[in-house]
């Protein structure tokens, strides 16, 4: 059996796939691979798949299915899997160091630092304790990230289009709600047709003014041009994130140059100890198949 890692794993990976067959990074061998392991950068496309007749299961090593053609899978009967808890604690904890840099004023501390400034004065910082934090998508990230929050002694309040309750923070009846009350909002949504570019003018209108922004989702869950109007005007205060429309992002993409935005290259699941878990999860699933007769 061939499986092809398409991605960057931990080099330890094809040899710990080793007893299942031939671990291949080679994407010559995408024509014989029963097996693919992605990760974001690759897009299994129909057109993609065609390249791949043998194949019987893709793993995407992370939270989400938007770079697999689920339907052109579903109907070659390519069973879909991936990783949704490894991921969860790497995630959170980028995206709380982000909405932690803000108040502190942490980057530009350093920067001043770094330029030979002593900015003592000039650096008034905020605290994060007694502020709300606004979840959207209370998955296990928002979860992780709740947790944290509430140690810092946040409020938090959430929304969730398929839940009512959940133990990590108050959950509301609408994004309009959390919009309302949120001194800081972190995105953890999977990106679909329905929250594509969700956040935009209309929807950044309902916000505190001064908000904080944190996205560790998805690129295309935020109108970019309309958030750089709102980062202009100071309706958003900061917007951090970690997440492209493409990685890396076109040069012309509005918000690298905007004023008030933390970045980071799409890092968010890339600690050591998260892709030891996505692998212990890869090697999971393949073992489940084998005992099952599947593979």
């Amino acid at each position: 059996m061939c499986i092809l890692i398409a991605d960057a794993f931990s080099s330890d990976l094809p040899e710990r796939l080793g007893g299942f067959g031939k671990a291949s990074i080679e994407m010559a061998d995408l024509e014989e691979a029963r097996v693919l392991l992605v990760r974001s950068k690759t897009k299994c496309t129909r057109e993609f798949l065609e390249k791949a007749p043998k194949l019987e299961i893709i793993i995407r090593g992370g939270v989400g299915l938007d770079n697999v053609d689920l339907d052109a899978a579903e109907e070659r009967g390519i069973r879909v899997y991936n990783t949704p808890r490894a991921s969860s604690i790497a995630v959170a904890e980028l995206a709380f160091a982000m909405m932690l840099a803000i108040p502190t004023r942490l980057v530009e501390a350093h920067q001043s630092m770094s330029e030979g400034q002593w900015a003592k004065k000039e650096l008034k910082r905020t605290e994060l304790y007694g502020k709300t934090l606004g979840l959207l998508g209370m998955g296990n990230i928002a979860t992780e990230v709740a947790l944290r929050a509430k140690a810092f002694g946040m409020n938090v309040v959430g929304y969730d289009a398929f839940k009512k309750s959940s133990p990590a923070g108050e959950m509301l009846r609408s994004p309009e709600e959390v919009f309302s009350q949120a001194d800081y909002i972190s995105l953890h949504l999977p990106l679909t047709d329905g929250t594509r570019e969700m956040i935009r003018e209309d929807a950044i209108e309902k916000m505190n003014d001064g908000v904080v922004l944190i996205n560790t989702a998805r690129g295309d869950i935020v109108n970019p041009w309309d958030v750089l109007v709102a980062l202009e005007k100071g309706k958003i205060s900061w917007y951090c994130t970690d997440v492209w429309p493409t990685d890396p992002p076109p040069e012309d993409y509005p918000l690298l140059g905007a004023p008030r935005v933390l970045m980071a290259p799409h890092i968010g699941a890339s600690s050591r100890e998260n892709l030891m878990r996505i692998e212990d999860e890869i090697v999971g699933i393949l073992e489940k198949h084998v005992e099952e007769g599947l593979l």
